[in-house]
């Protein structure tokens, strides 16, 4: 059957995995001061337990004094939070499941709607949000060494502590993609450029500082968008050669797998071929590549802020394209946010157990 292609193995260096189906870094807010509490743990273990293949964490931020801007982010960084993400760990392997933090620094961010702040102001490339949004610095040159070294410590400490990859969080506006982004990347030093080529050297200094800390034989996946929060249908790379002009000094660098975030998967990525992005970025650097936008999901994830609810719907197309070799793995976030079981009910062809996705499950973990 046609969905035996989800449920065959993955493996890659440090990877074993059961299935191809991954559980998308989802941000829940639920560490108080950056700690993971037990139920924290038992959240993941359960997806571990029900059959998930590779789970990512939430993002989980390194070790800069304003790289978050809810207290309620759990840190990867400091001797209590990293000992939650020990019991998270060690439980997720009790139950069979594999398991890599997302580290994140989220950058330039507009204030939390709590009025919290952190101890100094947001940085990035140029102090900005967005284009004319200043909210921030802008990062020297030391800024910039010492996060590099964050990244590299929290990736060390993952790999410390026993977990199976790492995902270096270069996506959605957060600060490795304020690099990428001319618009908030005007920087006229050895970090900036005119080309998104020139405005990668901020990652590729990360990825390659990663593998130097956790060796060559463990998993290094780079989550990356297109889009932009404040613009859905803006592109960095605008034609497949812009693409690999970007894409190959990242692998090149380090990378083993391109997590390439979408709104809606099945949307094509350039004219003339209906191939998504993680087909593309595949196909132009011969990379692993996880899939990820409304799997099994009537609408997309910024519309459940407005309070749209979305429905189960079929998944026929995800694997059509899986058979035919476009991608390697999936990435499921609403509907195992709402569901531990999705996995096991898609293996047993149980649809009509399949739940839908309202806002009211981002208050809680289930």
């Amino acid at each position: 059957m046609k969905k035996d292609i989800l449920f065959q193995p993955f493996t890659l260096k440090s990877l074993h995995l059961r299935n191809r189906i991954v559980m998308a870094p989802m941000t829940r807010s639920f560490s108080p001061n950056g700690i993971p509490t037990e139920e924290v743990a038992t959240y993941y273990s359960k997806r571990a337990a029900a059959q998930v293949g590779l789970i990512l964490s939430e993002g989980t931020v390194i070790n800069r004094p304003s790289s978050s801007n809810d207290p309620n982010i759990p840190h990867f960084y400091g001797e209590e939070s990293l000992k939650g993400w020990q019991k998270v760990i060690q439980g997720v392997h009790q139950a069979g499941g594999q398991m890599g933090p997302q580290i994140w620094h989220m950058g330039v961010m507009y204030n939390h709607h709590s009025g919290w702040v952190p101890p100094v102001p947001f940085e990035g490339p140029s102090g900005l949000n967005k284009p004319d949004f200043t909210n921030g610095v802008t990062m020297t040159e030391k800024d910039i060494y010492d996060t590099i070294a964050a990244f590299g410590q929290a990736a060390a400490d993952a790999k410390r502590l026993g977990f199976d990859c790492v995902e270096l969080h270069g996506a959605h506006g957060y600060l490795i993609d304020q690099f990428f982004w001319e618009g908030t990347n005007l920087r006229t030093d050895e970090f900036g450029g005119k080309t998104v080529v020139e405005r990668s050297k901020f990652a590729i200094e990360v990825i390659k500082e990663v593998r130097r800390r956790v060796g060559e034989d463990f998993t290094i996946i780079l989550r990356l968008s297109q889009w932009k929060p404040q613009d859905y249908t803006f592109k960095l790379t605008k034609t497949p050669q812009e693409m690999e002009a970007w894409l190959t000094p990242l692998a090149d660098a380090g990378v083993d797998i391109f997590h390439c975030s979408q709104r809606r998967f099945w949307d094509s990525e350039f004219d003339g071929s209906d191939l998504n992005f993680a087909g593309w970025a595949k196909k132009l650097t011969g990379k692993a590549t996880i899939t990820v936008g409304s799997i099994g999901l009537s609408g997309e994830f910024l519309a459940a802020f407005k309070g749209e609810s979305s429905q189960p719907q079929s998944i026929e197309q995800l694997l059509e394209r899986m058979d035919r070799g476009e991608f390697d793995l999936a990435a499921v976030g609403r509907s195992l946010l709402a569901d531990p079981n999705w996995v096991e009910k898609i293996r047993d062809e149980r649809t009509a157990e399949l739940k839908g996705f309202t806002k009211e499950a981002l208050g809680a973990l289930l």
